[in-house]
């Protein structure tokens, strides 16, 4: 499932900052272009109202400056670059997604923190209603929560005092081939089979994968929280 479809999932990946030149040129719009990495060292005053030349894939700033004949012959187009812009950029699906534009690196830096959740440890604890489980999946949790929790589930199932929500301790997040293999040596898909193995009702098994997916740490089901959008329900289980 990718990322955009699961309900879990808050925040971006794969955040990053871009350089990136606003060129006009003949009528057209405005063309957003990274200068060539050999001119990356160039402040924004020597870039931005300068002359320049580009391709589909870089720019390069011509007033000023020596740009060799190798160069300059992949760039057909002429141009201004008008400005600079700060692009944020994230990763969705292994495409990229451009969040914004800020016109200071500060600032693009700023906001790709403050995305990130630096300051806390921000969805990694949820709180839904255990309508997103069916009765029996339930009673399978809250009876794991009763013994010592299989140690190859890579979670721990715990009761909360004076309640009859349950919740969730997940291990080795996230649950992507990548980061199992490296931690455990196994592929999602050999977890959620060993999970299906051990009686895991599917419900459970569908709702665990996604929120260990999605990093999740803490995962507590209770009758009384609120249900979550994207997130099939059991009512009538």
């Amino acid at each position: 499932m990718s990322h955009s479809n699961n309900p879990f999932v808050r925040g971006y990946d794969g955040l990053s900052v871009q350089r990136l030149l606003a060129i006009s040129y003949d009528d057209c719009p405005l063309s957003y272009l990274p200068l060539h990495v050999s001119q990356s060292h160039l402040p924004d005053s020597q870039v931005e109202r300068h002359v320049c030349v580009f391709c589909d894939d870089f720019a390069l700033i011509t007033e000023g400056q020596n740009v060799p004949p190798e160069l300059d012959a992949q760039c057909p187009s002429h141009g201004i670059a008008r400005t600079v812009v700060y692009a944020v950029m994230a990763e969705e699906a292994g495409q990229p997604l451009h969040v914004g534009d800020t016109y200071t690196e500060e600032a693009a830096r700023d906001v790709v923190r403050r995305l990130r959740f630096e300051t806390g440890f921000y969805s990694r604890a949820w709180e839904i209603s255990s309508a997103h489980i069916t009765e029996e999946a339930g009673r399978y949790l809250a009876n794991l929560a009763d013994i010592d929790t299989p140690t190859r589930f890579l979670f721990v199932a715990f009761r909360i005092p004076y309640s009859p929500a349950v919740g969730v301790k997940l291990i080795a997040t996230p649950w992507t081939d990548e980061s199992l293999q490296q931690i455990e040596g196994i592929t999602a898909e050999r977890l959620r089979r060993e999970h299906r193995r051990k009686g895991m009702p599917e419900s459970l098994v569908e709702v665990l994968h996604l929120a260990a997916l999605a990093d999740v740490r803490l995962l507590i089901f209770d009758a009384d929280a609120p249900v979550l959008d994207g997130l099939t329900l059991y009512y009538d289980e």
